[in-house]
Order: C-alpha cells, then sequence, then structure tokens
C-alpha cells in the first residue's frame, strides 16, 4: 500500500541536501548484524522490556532479537514509520527515547553523542535499510576456559562469528555478556570481564541468536599440586582428581566400611542393610580384600528384587506414571514392562525406542502407554524433549528459546510428530492431525528440532528416536547418565538434570562424555554405569569436610548431604521398626506406589514430587515443617513405637537388655555398630529402676535414632 509519508519525506528532501545516499559497500550498516544487536546488549528486546510477550507501549520486538525481520518491521515501518525519522535521525524516537530526550518508560541506555546512538542516527540516516546478509553460523571466543592463578582477576574475551557464506567478523562491540552469577563475574560497559571468586564460574557471550559459555576458573583451596589422577585405575577417580587437582582443592578420604555399606544399599536398592548384613559385611571386610567384598556386595545388591523394585520406581517417576479412567491395568502393565526392563539389564536405547514408537492395546502393551501420561501432544514433545534429550523446551511454545538453539518451529515441529496419536485404551495413529504453530499461525510442519523439516505424510516417530539415540549427539545417553549421576551422588554432573544445554554446562564436561560413550557402548545397560560409580573412590569418599574443600559443593572432595526422598524415609522407618500393616495404602513398600497423582498423604507430607513436575532435590538434608512435626509427634509414628508387633515392643517382650536394645537399634536405624562411648553413654541415661520410665526412656532414645539426620539421609 502506498505511503504519502514517504512522498512527503522525499519531498522535503530536495530541500534538505538531498536524500542519503546507498552506503559503500565498504560501510554499510547491517540491521541484523550490527543494529539489532545494539538493542539487545541495551536490553531493550530483554523479556522485562519490549521483548516481552505484549511488548512495552505499543512496541514489540522479539525476545533477544530472535526475529529479525518482524524487528526490522516493527522498527522502520509500524505505525507508519513513526519511530525513525531519515531526515532528521536525531529526531527519531528510537533515539530520543533511549537517550532519555523523551520520557521513556526503561533507563536511559545511550549517551547523545555515545558511539551506539552515532551508529543507529547514521543507519536511519541510510534509510533504515535492512541489506540481505547470511544467517550466523558459528560463533566462538579466543577462549573459553580461563584460569587464574588468584582473584580478582581481570582479562578481554574476544568473539567471532562466522556465517553461512563464509564469512568471519569480529564481534566483540556487539556482544551481550550475561554472568550466570554477578556475585562470582562482573562485566563492565566497555567489556571487561572480572573474576572476583574463586572456584568455577560460566560467563554467556550472546550474539544475534546464538549463546555461547566461557568458563571462568581459579584455585578454591590451596592444596599442592597432587598427579594422583594419573595413576587412578577408576575413570571416574580420574577426572574427579584432575579437577581437584586443578582447583587445588584436597580431597576427603574415604568412608569407613559402615558409611559406604548403609549408602550403598540405599541408592542401590532404596533400602536399609538389614543388621545381620551390617554385621556380617563388616567382618568380611575386616578379615579380607575390602575391595574384593565392596565388588560382591555391588554385585549382590544389583541382582536383588530390591534393586528391581527401586529402579523401575525412578524410571515411572521421570516418566509420571499415572493411573488412566476407571482402572489400573494399563498402569499395571505399563509398570509391569518397566520392571522387566530393569530385571532383564534391557539396553535402554532399546526402551527408549519402544516408548517412542509403540502402538497398540494399552492394556497388553506396556510402552504404549508412554504417550498416554500427557494431555496433548504439545506436552507430549515437551516430555520427548525433557526425558530423552535433557531439554527444557517448553519456552519455545511461544518465543524461541534464550538460552539455547530451540525456536518455535523446533517445538511446534515436535509437537506436529506426535498430533496424529490418539491417546484412548487402544494407542493409534489417525489419518489426520496436526497443532498451529504460534508463531505462523499455520499447521506445524513435523520436524526434528535442530536440525530438519519432515513430511507430513506417514509416521515420523521414528525419526525422532533416530535423533536422540544418535551416537554423534549422544543425547540420550548423556542425560541417562547425568540422571544415574545424580542418584548416586545427590546432584547431577549437570543441574538441573533436564537443563542440559551448551549455556548449562557439566561440572566435569570430559566426565559426562566420556561416560555416555562408555553407557552407549556397553549397550547402554544401567547396571553396568551403576557399577562404574559404585566402585569408584569418589562414590566411596566421606562426609568430613576438610580445610580447602569446604566451599566446595559441585567438584566431589566430599560426599554431599543428602536426604532420602519421601518414598524411601518412610520404607526406611518401616523396615526400622519392623512394622508392615500400620498403614494399608503400603502394604509392601512405597517404592512401589508409582501412581505419581494417586493420594498418598502421608508421602506428601514427607515431600513427595507433584506430579508431572521434575523435582530439584534438597542438597542440605533439612525437611519441610509438616514432615518435621509428623516425625517428631505423628499418630502413624507415635503408634508404631508403641505398638507391641513394632521392634521394641518384640524387644522388651523378649527381655532384651538395656545393651541389646542400644546395640541393635545402632545397626537397625544408622547401619553401625555404637561406639564404646554411644554405649556408655545411653547405658547411663536409659537405665532407671522403675520399669515404666526405663520403658519411656527406651522410647525417647528409639524416637531420636529416628529423628536424627544421620539416620534421614544416605
Amino acid at each position: 500500500m502506498f505511503d504519502s509519508r514517504w512522498l512527503l519525506v522525499a519531498w522535503l528532501a530536495i530541500f534538505d541536501g538531498g536524500w542519503p545516499g546507498p552506503a559503500s559497500a565498504n560501510d554499510e550498516l547491517s540491521f541484523d548484524r550490527q543494529i539489532l544487536p545494539l538493542l539487545t546488549k541495551a536490553g531493550c528486546n530483554a523479556g522485562s522490556c519490549h521483548g516481552a510477550a505484549a511488548g512495552r507501549g505499543d512496541f514489540h520486538l522479539s525476545l533477544f532479537g530472535a526475529d529479525p525481520a518482524a524487528d526490522h518491521r516493527a522498527i522502520a515501518s509500524e505505525f507508519s514509520g513513526r519511530r525513525i525519522n531519515p531526515l532528521r535521525p536525531e529526531r527519531s524516537l528510537l533515539i530520543r527515547k533511549p537517550t532519555g530526550d523523551l520520557e521513556h518508560g526503561g533507563d536511559v541506555l545511550f549517551d547523545s553523542d555515545g558511539p551506539e546512538t552515532l551508529m543507529i542516527k547514521d543507519w536511519i540516516k541510510r534509510g533504515a535499510p535492512r541489506p540481505v546478509t547470511a544467517p550466523l553460523q558459528r560463533l566462538s571466543a579466543n577462549e573459553t576456559d580461563a584460569f587464574f592463578s588468584s582473584v580478582p582477576a581481570k582479562t578481554r574475551f574476544e568473539v567471532e562469528a562466522q556465517f553461512l557464506d563464509g564469512t568471519r567478523q569480529v564481534v566483540t562491540d556487539y556482544v551481550t555478556w550475561i554472568s550466570t552469577d554477578t556475585s562470582a563475574i562482573r562485566v563492565d560497559s566497555n567489556g571487561e570481564v572480572e573474576l572476583q571468586q574463586a572456584g568455577q564460574h560460566v560467563l554467556l557471550a550472546r550474539y544475534m541468536n546464538q549463546v555461547i559459555p566461557i568458563q571462568l576458573s581459579a584455585p578454591l583451596g590451596d592444596a599442592l599440586p597432587n598427579e594422583a589422577w594419573q595413576s587412578a585405575k577408576n575413570p571416574i577417580d580420574r577426572e574427579i582428581l584432575k579437577r581437584l587437582d586443578r582447583l587445588r582443592i584436597p580431597p576427603s578420604p574415604l568412608a569407613e566400611d559402615a558409611q559406604w555399606l548403609r549408602r550403598v544399599h540405599l541408592d542401590l536398592t532404596g533400602r536399609l542393610p538389614t543388621s545381620t548384613i551390617v554385621v556380617e559385611t563388616l567382618q568380611q571386610m575386616g578379615a579380607g580384600s575390602r575391595d574384593r567384598v565392596r565388588a560382591e556386595v555391588v554385585e549382590r545388591l544389583l541382582h536383588s528384587p530390591d534393586y528391581a523394585n527401586y529402579w523401575t520406581w525412578r524410571l515411572a517417576s521421570e516418566l509420571r506414571l499415572k493411573s488412566l479412567g476407571d482402572t489400573d491395568r494399563s498402569l499395571e502393565t505399563y509398570y509391569n514392562w518397566l520392571h522387566q526392563v530393569i530385571i532383564d539389564d534391557s539396553g535402554f536405547d532399546q526402551m527408549a525406542r519402544a516408548l517412542l514408537t509403540s502402538l497398540g492395546d494399552s492394556q497388553t502393551v506396556g510402552p504404549a502407554n508412554f504417550g498416554r501420561m500427557v494431555r496433548d501432544a504439545r506436552e507430549h514433545a515437551e516430555l520427548v524433549a525433557q526425558f530423552f534429550a535433557g531439554t527444557r523446551l517448553g519456552c519455545a511454545n511461544c518465543h524461541d528459546h534464550p538460552l539455547d538453539r530451540w525456536t518455535q518451529d523446533d517445538y511446534h515441529g515436535l509437537a506436529a510428530v506426535f498430533a496424529k496419536l490418539q491417546r484412548g485404551q487402544i494407542v493409534q495413529l489417525a489419518a489426520r492431525g496436526e497443532v498451529t504453530n504460534l508463531r505462523t499461525l499455520a499447521p506445524a510442519v513435523p520436524r526434528i528440532p535442530g536440525l530438519r523439516d519432515l513430511e507430513f505424510e506417514g509416521d515420523q516417530r521414528h525419526h525422532i528416536a533416530d535423533w536422540v539415540l544418535d551416537a554423534e549427539r549422544d543425547l540420550f545417553a548423556k542425560v541417562t547418565v547425568n540422571r544415574v549421576w545424580q542418584a548416586m551422588f545427590g546432584r547431577g554432573l549437570v543441574e538441573p538434570v533436564d537443563d542440559m544445554r551448551a549455556t548449562n554446562p557439566a561440572s566435569h564436561p570430559e566426565l559426562l562424555n566420556a561416560l555416555a560413550r562408555d553407557f552407549a557402548a556397553n549397550g547402554f545397560r544401567l547396571r553396568h554405569t551403576l557399577r562404574l560409580i559404585a566402585l569408584s573412590d569418589t562414590y566411596a569418599r566421606s562426609k568430613l569436610v576438610l580445610p580447602g574443600n569446604e566451599r566446595d559443593d559441585r567438584f566431589y572432595s566430599h560426599a554431599y548431604k543428602r536426604p532420602l526422598e519421601a518414598a524411601l524415609l518412610f520404607d526406611a522407618l518401616r523396615d526400622a521398626w519392623g512394622v508392615y500393616e500400620a498403614n494399608s495404602l503400603f502394604k509392601q513398600r512405597a517404592v512401589h506406589f508409582v501412581n505419581s497423582d494417586g493420594e498418598a498423604p502421608i508421602l506428601d507430607v514427607l515431600g513427595r514430587c507433584p506430579e508431572g513436575l521434575s523435582c530439584e532435590r534438597n542438597h542440605d538434608g533439612s525437611l519441610g515443617l509438616a514432615a518435621q512435626l509428623l516425625l517428631l509427634n505423628g499418630d502413624i509414628f507415635n503408634g508404631w513405637l508403641t505398638t507391641p508387633e513394632g521392634r521394641l515392643g518384640k524387644q522388651f517382650l523378649a527381655g532384651k537388655t538395656i545393651e541389646e536394645i542400644i546395640a541393635e537399634w545402632y545397626l537397625v536405624a544408622l547401619s553401625r555398630p555404637a561406639s564404646e562411648a554411644e554405649l556408655e553413654y545411653w547405658g547411663r541415661e536409659l537405665v532407671d529402676d522403675n520399669h515404666a520410665k526405663q520403658r519411656q526412656r527406651v522410647e525417647d532414645f528409639v524416637w531420636s535414632l529416628l529423628n536424627s539426620r544421620e539416620f534421614r539421609e544416605r
């Protein structure tokens, strides 16, 4: 449509020295490569400003410049081009508002005579063009892993952009720097970077539609150089010790045998070792080769029914198992299939492909239920991305991912792959089915995220299975070993475990890559990776904190405090009490209860993860107020304390001495023998001539053990 405003501008130009001529090839300004990155650097298109979903002040820009074409239209054409004035560039709203010349809802962003303002004025004077430029192919920095001997330390980084046509350009002045911890890393207006805290930190560099991480490190401790990692036999220990040596962090000693035994039982089976196992195993370790006995313990646990039950429960939690409709038969079928995968140690790659592609009667075909755990194609896509690729794809529903490579087209394209799926009892593909791409408002084209579009016709789910299992990308292998690592250590090599992206790098990237390759090379078998971890010295370290590693919360110089999950805490309490029928909901173990949206009030109080959420682990071991009150004075646990059918009641009935009761409860609850000092202390405190008072004291003693952090943690 003809715009009379431009006719007026052209007429005025004749009397004002002429229309600004086109820039020469040597000094052509690029909207995509220069102007828009300057606006991004100033924060104009951030989510809190014009990059918000509804924009600000009738001015909407794409988030962080994700859609340059739309941004150019908004600046140069919207409202008849009122935001720019080619004849009087300094009178343009795009200049006057960010420089403070006109009232502006945001801060003053540019100096009136600053280089950014002069460049934008020049661009407007040229007619605010958007010349065709090759897309950005790759962003790189001159250094991605900077190490400093001490802090504070200052440096500058040079960032280069490589475009699809092969051209390269230094773009440091246009980069937006993002500190993931502003107390550790600060960047001034001139781009000088200052590392202010020791440890390992990440700085992000954003340019156009790409973000790259730069790691900055400085020694966290003052330990002397130690080359012990070079002789480590276990590859896990080699990588962990290498990083500790680099950061000058001293490793804590190995845990005592009893501590290790309790930890490995809970991590491999979700269950406390019995007092008999504790006594017999400690005797074997004291009499023979400790390494041999530990290997035998791990092998026994990995082939136990409790192992299969516990790791099926963990897998079911990640896959969001829940009941469907009026019958639990589909849930039971799904659970039994997953349980068999764990028992048989089937390759997780085979499991993944079955989950992604299976069809049929959900009451007889277990993996067909995967797509029934979500409501629609979009939720299906999000679960696929989260579970199989470790990616939080949800934000790309409305805009391109601000810190990852995923676009709206990726999100809706992945959802379109599952749009034909009918999620009734009989899981099947319909002849038609589509989702709307919210960017184009047209039917989304089925797509492998980040790679290529797919055909509308046919079943494209097999292509998604090929994508997540591709050996070059290692998507599924990496996220799986990261989850296993978190289960064994309390935190993942990448945290959160389902947010694996270049801008959220692993604490030990070489180790993550090595574990993923090893997992795939050994048939994607869970037992292999668990065995490798459980027999490492890294896993066996004590919780003892040494001078120099007290600030370590991610480098595994010592074991971290890890609270028992709600189901494990409930099971541990029941195993300790020896009471199994007090709550009709759990006639066996709480880890058998895999219905994520089923009613289980006691587990909710103890901190069960709400259905459909990816819960972060509570690293400090603290419980919520409701859980603390339940353990301190709840009816259920008080009932277990006093019932004649419980362990304590049977001990009283059998006429056991105070010393025998103390010794047994230490073995049962804390999985270790009581020390001489503990036996002496409690023996003195619990004895009373009054039988009723003595029983009360013994009950208080047991209550105190089961409320201790030593009991509630691994």
